[in-house]
C-alpha cells in the first residue's frame, strides 16, 4: 500500500511522523537517471505498529512496537515480547516507544519513549547472556514535551561509544517557542551523553558547548525541527539525519566523522536551504546535503542508513531512505558529503516509519501498518 496523503494523514494515522518528505527533490534528480541497484522487499514478519529497531546480540534484530513492546526477529518471525512497557506509554500524537539501542558490547539496552504524561524518557537495562534484566532498569534522561508532535525520540550509539539522542522542537507548528535556535533547551537538538560515566549520565568533555554558560552541555548539534531518524555510517562514521520539514521542504543533513559538533542546521530560521517565514539564514548554518519539496506525494522524510551489507554490491556505500507518505525507497550516492546521484530503487515500503540495520549491514524496512521487510537483491 502506498500512502498518498500528506501531514494530516500522518497525524491521524501515525501522528508519529507528521512532522517527521521525497519526490521531486533536488537538482540531482532532474538530470539523467542514475543506475539503481536492483532490489526487492521481502516480507519477513508482521508486527503491531513497528516503530524502530536495532541490531542485537548474537546476530539478532530487535524490533520495537509503538505501543511499548520489544520483540526479537528470527527465521520464524517475531517472537514473544522480551520487554513490555505498554502500560507506561502514550500513543497520542506522535508518541509511543520511539527508539531502541544497545551499547557496543550489548551489555546495556536503551529505550526511548514518551510516558503517560507525554514526557520523553530514556531508560537503561542491563543485559546478560542476551537477555534484558528488568530489575536493573534506571532512567537516564527525561525531557518535558510541550506538545504531542515533533518529539523526535531516536537513539543510537556513535562510533565514539557515546549515546546520541534526537529531540524535535517540541511541536505545534513553526517552532512557536523558538526552541530550534535556543541553546538553553534540549528541544530541537541532537544530544550526546555518556550514560555509563555518571549518575544518571556524564557529559563528554569534548561536547561543543560545555564551556558556554548559556547552553546545555548535552547538545551536540542544533537547529533541528524533528530529526525523526538519524544514523552513523558503519563504514566511515559519518552522521546522517533525516529532519522533517514544516510544509515545503524535507531535508537530509550530514556531518563527517571528524566533526567536533556544534552544527546549526538552521531551523526555524531555515527550512532546508530556504528562509522560513522571512527568517534570516544563520551565519553558521550547515545546509542539508539533500532536500526535496512537497509538490509530489512525499511529506515526511524517514532517514535510513548507508548500506554496508554484502548481499547487494551495487548498493554499497549509498544512503537508503524513504518518506512516510510516499513509501518509495531511494538511495543517495555520497562523496565526502556531496550528493553525486539519487536513485529510485523501485520498491514501495508503504508507510515507512523506520529502517533497521542488522549486525552484518543488511537493511530492513518498517511499515507502520505492520510489515517488516528485508531489502534483498532482486
Amino acid at each position: 500500500m502506498k500512502v498518498r496523503t500528506r501531514s494530516s494523514a500522518v497525524i491521524g494515522a501515525l501522528c508519529l511522523v507528521a512532522s517527521l518528505a521525497l519526490t521531486t527533490a533536488s537538482a540531482d534528480e532532474s538530470g539523467a537517471p542514475r543506475p539503481a541497484a536492483e532490489v526487492v522487499l521481502n516480507h519477513v514478519a508482521a508486527a503491531q505498529s513497528p516503530s524502530a529497531g536495532t541490531a542485537g546480540p548474537g546476530g539478532t534484530v530487535w524490533i520495537a512496537e509503538r505501543a511499548g513492546k520489544v520483540r526479537v526477529l528470527d527465521d520464524a518471525g517475531l517472537g514473544a515480547p522480551v520487554l513490555d512497557i505498554s502500560g507506561e506509554t502514550t500513543t497520542d500524537g506522535e508518541r509511543g516507544l520511539l527508539g531502541i539501542a544497545f551499547d557496543k558490547d550489548f551489555a546495556h539496552f536503551y529505550i526511548s519513549f514518551t510516558n503517560r504524561q507525554g514526557t520523553s524518557t530514556v531508560d537503561e537495562f542491563a543485559v546478560r547472556d542476551g537477555e534484558i534484566q528488568p530489575d536493573t532498569r534506571r532512567t537516564v534522561l527525561t525531557q518535558t514535551q510541550p506538545y504531542a508532535n515533533h518529539n523526535g525520540g531516536d537513539i543510537a550509539f556513535g562510533p565514539d561509544g557515546y549515546l546520541y539522542i534526537a529531540f524535535g522542537d517540541g511541536g505545534s507548528a513553526g517552532d512557536p517557542h523558538g526552541n530550534g535556535q535556543n541553546l538553553g533547551t534540549l528541544l530541537g537538538k541532537l544530544l550526546r551523553i555518556d550514560p555509563s560515566g555518571g549518575e544518571p549520565y556524564a557529559i563528554p568533555p569534548d561536547n561543543p558547548f560545555v564551556d558556554d554558560p548559556n547552553a546545555k552541555d548535552e547538545i551536540w548539534a542544533y537547529g533541528l525541527r524533528n530529526p525523526w531518524r538519524f544514523s552513523f555510517d558503519a563504514g566511515t562514521g559519518d552522521l546522517l539525519i533525516g529532519d522533517v520539514g514544516q510544509s515545503a521542504w524535507e531535508e537530509i543533513d550530514w556531518a563527517p566523522a571528524a566533526s567536533k559538533g556544534g552544527e546549526n542546521y538552521g531551523w526555524s530560521r531555515m527550512e532546508g536551504n530556504h528562509p522560513f517565514r522571512g527568517g534570516t539564514e544563520p551565519a553558521n548554518h550547515v545546509p542539508p546535503v539533500h532536500e526535496y519539496d512537497r509538490s509530489g506525494p512525499g511529506c515526511s522524510v524517514t532517514g535510513g542508513y548507508v548500506y554496508r551489507g554484502e548481499a547487494i554490491p551495487d548498493l554499497k556505500g549509498q544512503y537508503v531512505f524513504s518518506d512516510f507518505c510516499d513509501g518509495t525507497v531511494r538511495a543517495l550516492r555520497l562523496d565526502n558529503g556531496e550528493v553525486t546521484g539519487v536513485s529510485d530503487l523501485g520498491v514501495d515500503g508503504g508507510r515507512v516509519v523506520s529502517f533497521v540495520q542488522s549486525g552484518d549491514g543488511e537493511l530492513y524496512v518498517l511499515n507502520l501498518a505492520g510489515g517488516v521487510f528485508r531489502i534483498d537483491p532482486a
